[in-house]
């Protein structure tokens, strides 16, 4: 166990590095000048200039790289052009609201994927199971944003249950719950969709496997058969679609974010480019990276902790 955890470090190191140089190396070439944004178009050229230096543009691309990574590895993401303020304050802020936002997605659609699926496997070829079917490709075709105009119209518009958007921060823990419900659910209904019918794929493939037919032979009920045995052999590509959801949610919510105007990640990324807000980019984009590598570093794990195969195979 110890030598597969150190080589999914080592693995998790190199990603790391080389997502930074293509993240900086693609930020650098996007055309337009960052101080020219900023000071508009009558701005002369020796102000331009000026603040070049000042932002330390006028660095080359190695320094600032190098610059860039010592800041990231000390905790110091620079300071945004647009703001003034460091980076990492501007992350911290939006993460607050960002990582509840994405836990609670993920929440969402694993309750309500887990049951579906389970459903939908032991009832295969039945009304229940057609049910599921359609259920999880209507809601794998329609796309969430138009899930979260269809609530707001329904639930905050209409019933008044929910704010429409907006967020009015964690002072009052009540208020900000209640505006964060409407996104998570727009956010994981596509998600639980997506999560129900690779379940229910998988359970079925498991079903049909030797051993559960020798255990069926034993007396043992197709209910307990599936909830006992298949289940667990069943939870790989089910715990990677999880890790590949909660990296989605996470770094995916920018239309969500920007229809109930929720101040999360995504809408910082959005409004960063717009800027032309070059080290707010590129240190949220390195920021999502991480969050991406480390759940599949957690997903392997998971992996290794579910099947005993993997560990003895490392």
């Amino acid at each position: 166990m110890t030598r597969f955890v150190l080589h999914r470090v080592l693995s998790l190191a190199a990603s790391l590095f080389v997502a930074s140089l293509v993240v900086f190396a693609v930020i650098e070439v996007i055309p337009g000048d960052p101080a020219a944004y900023m000071l508009g178009l009558n701005a002369s050229p020796d102000t331009v200039a000026a603040l070049r230096e000042t932002l330390g543009l006028n660095q080359s691309l190695p320094m600032r790289y190098l610059g860039w990574v010592g800041g990231m590895l000390t905790g110091d993401l620079g300071t945004s052009y647009t703001y003034r303020v460091p980076v990492a304050e501007l992350v911290g802020d939006r993460l607050a609201v960002s990582l509840p936002l994405a836990a609670g997605a993920l929440v969402l659609s694993t309750a309500l994927a887990l049951p579906a699926g389970l459903v939908a496997a032991a009832r295969r070829g039945r009304a229940a199971d057609a049910a599921v079917i359609g259920a999880t490709q209507l809601g794998i075709a329609v796309p969430n944003f138009w899930f979260a105009m269809l609530l707001v119209l329904l639930l905050a518009v209409r019933g008044r249950f929910f704010p429409a958007g907006g967020f009015p921060g964690w002072s009052d823990p009540v208020a900000a719950l209640r505006a964060l419900v409407l996104p998570a659910v727009a956010l994981a209904l596509p998600q639980a969709a997506i999560l129900a019918r690779v379940l229910r794929s998988a359970l079925i493939e498991t079903m049909g496997q030797d051993y559960i037919r020798t255990a069926r032979a034993k007396g043992l009920s197709r209910a307990r058969a599936l909830l006992r045995h298949a289940l667990r052999n069943a939870m790989i590509p089910v715990l990677t679609i999880l890790g590949m959801q909660f990296s989605f949610l996470l770094a995916g919510a920018i239309i969500i974010e920007n229809v109930f105007y929720i101040p999360g990640l995504g809408r910082l990324i959005f409004q960063a480019i717009t800027q032309r807000d070059l080290i707010v980019v590129e240190s949220v984009v390195m920021i999502l990276v991480f969050a991406v590598i480390m759940v599949t570093f957690l997903t392997d794990l998971a992996y290794a902790a579910v099947d005993p195969r993997l560990r003895r195979r490392a």
